[in-house]
């Protein structure tokens, strides 16, 4: 089954991005994917928190998605929209949330992310995710075209048990959407993608932001399809645009059989500390 991942580079105002989003559904469509992912922060990149706060609203007030729920409606697509910053349900705090939109543009399924991002790089760059957004509640699976999809955010990659739950539940395909920094990007994105395909035998699709944005942060890109064995199928490199990859679900079967992991795993009890 064909998918499609647009690799973008989101500005600050959320119209312009709805026009570049609705494109890439139009051209997945056309280019014969059943579906197609986006990136994190696919309508707003913008780490300006006054600036941002008029953009960042309710849910059923976000101009982004209602743009793709109606293109993909019309375009008869599936996609999956990386994450969109909204309003969590107080009206105060923001959530980083990402949407399965179906072909007729229903919301199948929504993802709050759960590890929020907060560092100092050797760079200087300082993130402190955990100031402006709340953390997710819990994994969501969600079933699609291509397979029963795992959810999850950008750092959440980090988190290999979060990974563990979504295989542990039936998941196939692991959705990474991602606004990687450029010196993480480079030491550890493609090992890290290509470590949780083959934990879990399964596919992961990580459609990502590049380039240097309106805000003045640099993000790394490679967007990248791994296949269950940890080919890399697809990698985007460092410049926008559109990507076309197929997803078998035959090489999942193979994969699993060659290497049962999944049958093997046990639980875990507690660490037995010797002094």
């Amino acid at each position: 089954m064909r998918i499609a991942l647009f690799q973008m580079t989101s500005g600050v105002d959320p119209a312009a991005n709805a026009v570049l989003l609705q494109d890439a559904v139009r051209d997945a469509a056309a280019g014969g994917a059943r579906m197609l992912f986006t990136p994190e922060m696919s309508g707003l990149l913008d780490r300006d928190r006054t600036r941002s706060a008029a953009h960042v609203v309710a849910e059923a007030d976000d101009i982004v998605l209602a743009a793709v729920r109606d293109t993909a409606a019309q375009a008869g697509i599936w996609v999956h929209l990386g994450s969109l910053a909204l309003l969590g349900d107080d009206g105060v705090s923001r959530v980083n949330r990402g949407f399965v939109i179906d072909d007729q543009g229903g919301i199948r399924a929504r993802y709050d992310k759960i590890h929020l991002f907060d560092v100092d790089l050797a760079s200087g760059e300082s993130w402190r995710e955990s100031a402006v957004y709340s953390a997710g509640g819990g994994p969501v699976l969600c079933e699609t075209p291509p397979g029963a999809l795992g959810m999850s955010i950008c750092y959440d990659l980090r988190f290999p048990d979060l990974y563990r739950a979504l295989s542990d539940a039936g998941a196939t395909l692991l959705a990474v959407p991602a606004a990687f920094t450029v010196p993480t990007g480079m030491a550890h994105w493609h090992v890290l993608l290509r470590a949780r395909a083959i934990e879990a035998g399964a596919y992961v699709v990580a459609a990502a932001q590049v380039g240097v944005h309106e805000d003045g942060r640099a993000t790394f890109g490679h967007s990248l399809v791994v296949d269950p064995w940890g080919e890399v199928v697809l990698d985007m490199g460092s410049e926008p645009g559109l990507g076309f990859a197929e997803i078998d679900p035959a090489r999942i079967g193979d994969v699993r059989a060659r290497v049962p992991a999944l049958q093997h795993r046990r639980p875990i009890g507690p660490v037995e500390v010797r002094t």
